[in-house]
């Protein structure tokens, strides 16, 4: 039976983002920063998705507990996929969000907006205690700006525009973000998993 779920991650705009679409009265959400110790996954694997159902699992048998962990990625298409799983390091180990988005900036500077296509890309692994793992995920695609707008949400979001909207993530509202985003496509899919548990 389905009645806490520890969130595996420290960050805390992940968080509050997830916290926020997964919140529901028959479920206590717990997020990882809760807890004096806890076992620190290393993100060493290829993809979103083994990445996702690494730190899921680890967290759950570590805590005996049902867990939710997520990977996300921006993969600019012009760039192979880049900077895609290393997207939290992509300009080095403990680099700043600023730090990621000027090299993705630099590497794409004089590109038309047209070539700058772009997709961020979200994989959820929903864990029990015995280590099972679920997977869903989401997707939106865009552009990538020249230069940077907005200074709300994290991440690339300044940099990531979307069509639709005439808009950076970084300037839509948190609740219109928390509705469109592909972490959001993808816990939406994920509440239907955890409804069938509880």
């Amino acid at each position: 039976m389905l009645r806490e779920l520890i969130l595996a991650t420290g960050n805390d705009h992940k968080i509050k983002e997830i916290s926020s679409v997964l919140a529901d009265k028959n479920i206590k959400i717990i997020p990882l920063t809760a807890f004096e110790s806890f076992p620190k996954t290393i993100e060493d694997k290829k993809t979103l998705e083994e990445n996702a159902i690494k730190k899921a699992r680890e967290v759950a048998l570590f805590f005996n507990k049902w867990a939710v962990a997520d990977d996300s990625g921006l993969e600019v298409d012009l760039l192979g996929g880049e900077p895609g799983v290393y997207s939290a390091r992509y300009a080095g180990e403990n680099c700043s969000y600023d730090d990621n988005n000027n090299k993705l900036l630099k590497k794409l500077e004089g590109v038309p907006l047209e070539k700058r296509t772009a997709h961020f890309r979200c994989v959820i692994a929903i864990a029990s205690p015995e280590g099972i793992v679920k997977t869903v995920s989401g997707k939106v695609n865009g552009y990538i700006c020249e230069k940077k707008t907005g200074s709300g949400g994290f991440g690339y979001d300044p940099i990531f525009f979307i069509p639709q909207y005439n808009k950076t993530f970084a300037e839509l509202s948190f609740s219109k973000k928390n509705k469109i985003s592909h972490r959001a496509i993808a816990l939406m899919k994920a509440k239907k998993i955890i409804a069938s548990i509880i």
